[in-house]
């Protein structure tokens, strides 16, 4: 019984220090113990199960490469869906970087209808979801303050380092990191609103 009586939190502490110091088999029962939590939280934002798998599967695998640096100071599920959470969003704004004709000033919502990506999902529902998801995105990156909406397009549509965007804008990067942020809040309310729905 005193096996079981220690709190989760310190469960995955302890996991995490084992990890830390090497022990792979310590990340796989973390992997274990939270799939399905983050499959579920994945799916809010990837309708299509496959995708969402893989999805899922890169936020674990960045959560891994990141956990050197965990220190600690929030859970470890609380990180790793902040992780999840990150990694479902930038899947999106993939999306929509390969979405053509795409221009940040919204022109017409059909274009998606097109998006062989979204042909692919098994039902209506799923499509309609996808495509609100994806216009969602794309109206809320359209109503950004231009240098908000400058600082997420040169990073998640152009892939330029924060450094390169700093340059370009002429601004500390300091000041890049700001707008980002601030830029991701917006995206991240948005979508919530639409996923609390």
């Amino acid at each position: 019984m005193n096996n079981q009586a220690k709190p989760s939190d310190q469960v995955d502490q302890e996991l995490v220090l084992r990890v830390q110091r090497g022990d792979k088999k310590a990340f796989d029962m973390l992997v274990i113990k939270y799939q399905h939590k983050i499959i579920q939280l994945v799916n809010r934002y990837v309708k299509d199960p496959s995708e969402s798998q893989d999805v899922a599967q890169e936020a674990f695998v960045r959560a891994y490469k990141a956990l050197a640096n965990f220190r600690g100071d929030s859970a470890f599920y609380t990180w790793l869906y902040r992780i999840a959470s990150n990694t479902a969003k930038n899947y999106l704004l993939n999306k929509l970087r390969k979405t053509p004709q795409y221009e940040i000033d919204i022109q017409d919502a059909e274009q998606l209808e097109n998006l062989p990506e979204l042909q692919c999902l098994e039902t209506p529902e799923r499509l309609l979801m996808n495509d609100e998801l994806l216009e969602v995105l794309k109206l809320t990156i359209a109503s950004l303050p231009e240098e908000m909406r400058m600082a997420i397009t040169l990073r998640e549509f152009d892939g330029m380092s924060y450094e390169e965007i700093a340059e370009t804008m002429s601004c500390p990067v300091g000041t890049v990191r700001s707008r980002i942020f601030r830029a991701r809040e917006a995206i991240d309310q948005a979508l919530s609103t639409l996923l609390d729905k």
